[in-house]
Order: C-alpha cells, then structure tokens, then sequence
C-alpha cells in the first residue's frame, strides 16, 4: 500500500537560505543534536514558535531509543498481523505484548536517567 499524498499546503516546497558563522553554526547544530532533532527542524521549529521537544537525551541514548522505536514499530507490525488473524499463534500474542512492555519500561528509564542527569 502506497503512502497517501500530502495535502499541497503540507510540502515542504521552499527552500531558505541562511548565512550563520561557524560558532553560530555550531550553537545551532548543537542545540538540535541534543533535543534529538535535525537542523532544517530545529530552526523550522524554533522560527514558526512550535513547541521544541521537552526533553534533553544524551546522544549515545538517543541512538539507543531510536533503534527502539524501530524495534516497537517491527512489534507493531506483527501485532497488526496477529489481530488481523494472519498468524494464529497463541503465544506469539502475549510474547508481543510483553516486549512492547518491555520496551515502554527500558524508554521510560532511558528519560528519567537524563532528566536526573540536569
């Protein structure tokens, strides 16, 4: 199944340039590496007055908690199949769910050990 079309307002269609220093570069960069986030949505972010993330994640952790996510979205997918009775394998239902558990716990512990980090 295809990716549904953005609506024209939605497309990123123009592009800005900006002129920074290397030191305002390099605040710039840093600001976004540590809210997790990549340049062009920092600045996007920070000049339309959208709400930056709340959260600071070390680096290494954020690497940690994006492979995560990968690992959750994989979960998700076989969840859908399980439901969708493509795979009728009783175990394989509660083995999903104990790891989608376990990976809401292992993020959870990933952001309070950062916020106790401040």
């Amino acid at each position: 199944m295809a990716r549904p079309k953005k609506k024209i307002q939605d497309l990123k269609a123009i592009r800005v340039n900006v002129r920074m220093t290397v030191s305002e570069y390099l605040r710039v960069s840093e600001n976004a590496e540590t809210l997790g986030v990549s340049i062009p949505d920092f600045i996007r972010l920070k000049t339309t007055g959208r709400v930056l993330p709340r959260k600071r994640i070390a680096p290494d952790d954020r690497k940690l908690f994006i492979e995560m996510g990968r690992i959750g979205n994989n979960i998700n997918q076989l969840t859908k199949k399980v439901h969708l009775r493509m795979n009728n394998s009783p175990q394989l239902n509660s083995l999903l769910l104990e790891l989608q558990s376990t990976l809401d716990i292992l993020k959870s512990n990933i952001v309070n050990h950062d916020s106790q980090a401040d």
